[in-house]
């Protein structure tokens, strides 16, 4: 009578698969003429290694295709008068770049509005006949801008003399269409450091082009399509403010459409969409090469990526749906001097011009824009919004969250009921088995995450650059990734022995087996359910993202079912006799194919992000731990490599490939590292430069306010993370550096950087530096209802012709505070919200703006109370702290400057400094 063996354990899937036995397989005498056929433990190490590099090589193909495979250039011969062409479009790029960075209140910015209006101004001479195109120079009034969410909340953003292009293209004989418009929008000034060719003179002639071949196709539009080139995006979003609350054509505007750069040149990617599906999903239809992701937008709206685009302006404050795209490529270059015409890859104008054009065209033609506020709606429509990704950069994927949340609760539930069967028909040793994977996945993540954060702590104390990478991200591959993966190994392996060793002890209680075969018996039923280890993982990842309703839990669905339905195709069995056997490689290859398909560009992408972000990430300069960057960096590689080489991985320990897998992974690293430590490869190089700032300042606030004369000098600091040994040595200059030389440019504090009096007294003058003044003291004063306002104080500001200023007011003594230019108030009365325990307020405007302005000052209840008590301790912080910027060099910073090594580069933002800034303050006991 033959024996009937134990059942496998568990299994994923229910789909039968049937083998013949092999001639090498082991035979299992049990006392009878029948025997048992069992495959041997074993597998080719060759064909591990082959899998590996397909693995590696199909995930780079992915990448490459997704986001480095460009559209060829087309010149107007070719595009058609109705056609875009990238030959023209770059003429305009170039044009705005010779100008040199452009910032706000420049004379730059006013030859760049000029370019762009003439540019505006031919497309209306050369338009279709049956077409109408209006032109309007737009001259935009004082305003103030207090956003909700993002960067900028808890700032007051106030502008002034800002000027924009705006160009409306419509069908002459069709009146109405006029009434529903779709906004095309970006920006033509730059920060103080960059020419802008990325951020974003790409996007400003993508837009000349796309406007001048809409003027031949609009006759048969039935809605019109605004063009708006604005000022002031750099300075805190102030164009689009004041252009949706300023300009008549705004309240015609259904759909806007947003375009931006986050480096300079590739794929234009889709990296936000909605509240309303209506322009994703036409975008998606339209679009000849589609690409975007919801994962990034996701990313976004969690604050991950501490930025914003207009596209925030013309969702909160004008209520609209639409569409935001941005340039990633090369985004360690943004905002520096590298952000120039020789690094904008080609094709990347004609990937975005042949998108939008297609779109539009179809936009423009629909009867059904949507109406309505976009931010009433979100919250009440959140199965409305769309899950949206691209395949390769050529087709792409959409549905909305209801959809999403149909289809992953069909898998959850039935996942669970697999795992419950399977769990009913094992049952005790399947539990504990189940639990040991589980135990598996875990050691597999905590080994994979120690290794690489090791290294990422380690890195800044033997290294000369804390991110040595920075030029060359390829280098995080050995010095995190080949750590990472070999924690990854190291920590399945002892789960595999755990494994192993309980199964050892359930067979020789339940089998008679000869000790041979109960070998090959264990370590191929450890490898199946180590395999389904993966199931675990992101089946626990996909009913988290759909618990939190997060768009990119389509990421999960995908490493989770083709693999499962893989194993269950061709692994599973339901024939009496179950002895396990090796896994099939075209398991592993059927299984990850759509995965990798769908991810795996997605993936480097955003390592690709992380290493450029590191460029500037430290927004408090040296307020950062070195090591936090890595760290991040290194995280991230790890969890992905846990998450993604488990199937892979799981194959692995029936080879006998786990040694020199081992000592491959050490030797990459300790290649990268020498690399590194030897110089070979610099952290920084001329294209792709350390982000610093090099600022003379002049402080006149004393101690708080003090009388004392101004003390000048020039600061040096970083927003990369590290030390400026390097870089003084070259510069000379006198500069001290240290963490004694706190700097606070009110809305950053320099907690690291170098200083020197030497030579400085050049290049400003008293009557520069910006005054405060207290014009009266009022307590007990009633307002038009009758109500006490308590402590009041009246105060007169004067900027000296500045046109760029921050002013923080202490938020623990005044709690709501006026502001006006002249007899207008920008800033009324009402709730105000802080940024550590300060109200900042933000100002930019054009040459002509106004720089006297007055503040009323309402005190909290509890500072009243306190300014009576004659014990009141002195307060060690000031009432008020002001700094006022200018574009514009003194002798010893252009002389810094000259000296500046090629692999720095002055980095510019809403919040940094210019060239020469003025710092002032008001005391509490002024």
């Amino acid at each position: 009578m033959r024996k009937r063996p134990q059942p496998e354990a568990s299994s994923s899937s229910s789909s039968a698969s049937k083998s013949e036995p092999q001639a090498n397989d082991e035979q299992i005498k049990t006392g009878s003429s029948n025997d048992i056929h069992v495959r041997s433990a074993k597998r080719s190490g060759l064909a591990w290694t082959v899998a590996f590099a397909a693995f590696v090589y199909a995930t780079y193909g992915v990448y490459y295709y997704q986001y480095e495979h460009m559209p060829p250039p087309l010149t107007a011969d070719q595009a058609g008068k109705r056609g875009f062409s990238e030959f023209e479009a770059i003429k305009h790029v170039k044009a705005l770049t010779e100008l040199g960075p452009h910032p706000v209140g420049s004379d730059a910015l006013d030859r760049a509005l000029q370019y762009v209006l003439a540019a505006a101004q031919k497309i209306k001479e050369t338009k279709h006949w049956e077409v109408d195109v209006e032109v309007d120079f737009f001259r935009a009034k004082s305003g103030a801008n207090r956003l909700v969410s993002g960067a900028f909340m808890g700032r007051t953003l106030i502008y002034s003399d800002l000027n924009h292009i705006v160009l409306r293209i419509q069908p002459k004989y069709a009146s109405e269409a006029v009434e529903n418009a779709i906004l095309v929008s970006s920006h033509i000034d730059t920060v103080f450091a960059a020419e802008g060719a990325g951020d974003c003179s790409s996007c400003v002639a993508v837009m000349l082009e796309l406007a001048r071949a809409m003027s031949q196709w609009a006759h048969g539009f039935k809605n019109a399509v605004i063009f708006l080139f604005n000022t002031g995006e750099e300075e805190g979003l102030n164009g689009a403010h004041s252009f949706v609350t300023q300009h008549p054509w705004s309240t015609t505007i259904r759909v806007a459409i947003d375009l931006e750069a986050m480096g300079i040149g590739g794929k234009s990617g889709l990296f936000q969409a909605g509240p309303h599906p209506w322009a994703v999903e036409n975008f998606a239809a339209a679009a000849k090469y589609p690409s975007g992701q919801v994962t990034a937008q996701d990313l976004f709206a969690s604050g991950a990526i501490t930025s914003a685009t207009d596209f925030q302006v013309y969702k909160e404050v004008a209520g609209l749906s639409g569409l935001d795209f941005a340039y990633t490529d090369k985004s360690a270059v943004y905002h520096t001097k590298n952000d120039k015409l020789d690094l904008l890859k080609p094709g990347s104008l004609q990937h975005l011009g042949e998108n939008m054009l297609a779109f539009l065209l179809q936009a423009a033609s629909s009867t059904s824009l949507p109406k309505g506020n976009a931010m009433e709606k979100e919250g009440k429509t959140v199965h409305e919004t769309a899950v949206y990704f691209d395949i390769l950069g050529t087709y792409m994927v959409l549905y909305r969250q209801g959809f999403a949340n149909m289809l992953h609760n069909s898998v959850i539930v039935q996942s669970l009921l697999i795992w419950t069967a399977s769990l009913v028909m094992g049952g005790y040793p399947a539990a504990v088995s189940l639990a040991l994977t589980c135990l598996s996945a875990i050691l597999m993540l905590v080994f994979s995450v120690s290794f690489a954060v090791v290294v990422a702590f380690i890195l800044p104390q033997i290294s000369s650059s804390p991110v040595p990478y920075v030029a060359n991200p390829w280098l995080a591959v050995g010095l995190f990734a080949a750590p990472a993966f070999l924690g990854a190994l190291t920590g399945q392996h002892l789960g595999y022995i755990i494994l192993k060793a309980y199964l050892a002890n359930m067979f020789s209680k339940r089998m008679q087996l000869s000790p041979v075969v109960q070998a090959d018996l264990i370590k191929l039923e450890a490898e199946r359910w180590l395999f389904k280890a993966g199931f675990l993982q992101w089946l626990i990842l996909l009913a988290l993202g759909n618990f939190y309703k997060i768009g990119s839990t389509f990421i999960a669905l995908f490493w989770l079912v083709p693999p499962a339905f893989a194993y269950g195709f061709l692994e599973a069995t339901l024939t009496p006799v179950r002895f396990p056997r090796p896994l099939k490689l075209a398991t592993l290859l059927l299984g990850l194919a759509v995965p990798v398909l769908v991810s795996a560009g997605n993936f480097i992408r955003l390592a690709n992000v992380i290493v450029a972000i590191v460029v500037r990430f430290d927004r408090n300069p040296g307020g950062t731990p070195e090591w936090l960057g890595n760290v991040i960096l290194a995280v991230f590689i790890a969890v992905v490599l846990c998450l993604t080489l488990v199937y892979l991985l799981s194959y692995v320990h029936l080879s006998g490939v786990k040694r020199p897998i081992a000592i491959a992974s050490c030797v990459l690293f300790v290649l990268s590292l020498i690399l590194v430590l030897s110089g070979t490869v610099p952290p920084f190089s001329e294209d792709t430069a350390r982000a610093v700032n090099v600022v003379h300042v002049v402080d006149a606030s004393g101690k708080f306010g003090g009388k004392q004369e101004p003390s000048s000098f020039i600061a040096l600091y970083s927003t990369t993370p590290g030390k400026l040994t390097k870089e003084v040595e070259q510069i000379k200059e006198g500069f001290v550096c240290g963490r004694d030389n706190v700097v606070d440019f009110v809305t950053l504090s320099m907690e690291y950087g170098c200083l020197t009096y030497d030579g400085t007294e050049g290049g400003w003058s008293q009557s520069d530096v910006p005054t405060i003044h207290v014009e009266s003291e009022g307590f007990g004063i009633m307002d038009t209802k009758g109500n006490d306002n308590g402590r009041i104080t009246k105060v007169s500001i004067d900027m000296k012709g500045s046109v760029r200023w921050s002013l923080a007011i202490d938020a623990e003594e005044i709690e709501d505070f006026t502001f006006k230019e002249g007899s207008e108030e920008l800033v009324p009365r009402d709730e105000k919200s802080g940024m550590d325990g300060w109200h900042i307020i933000q100002f930019s405007g054009g040459k002509n703006a106004v720089s006297k302005f007055d503040l009323d000052l309402y005190w909290a209840k509890n500072s009243t109370e306190s300014y009576h008590n004659a014990n009141r301790k002195e307060k060690q912080r000031p009432l008020l702290k002001l700094r006022t910027d200018f574009d514009r060099l003194t002798p010893k910073s252009e002389r810094v400057l000259s000296k500046l090594p090629a692999w720095c580069s002055l980095f510019g933002k809403s919040t940094s400094p210019q060239t020469l800034s003025f710092l002032n303050s008001l005391p509490v006991n002024f």
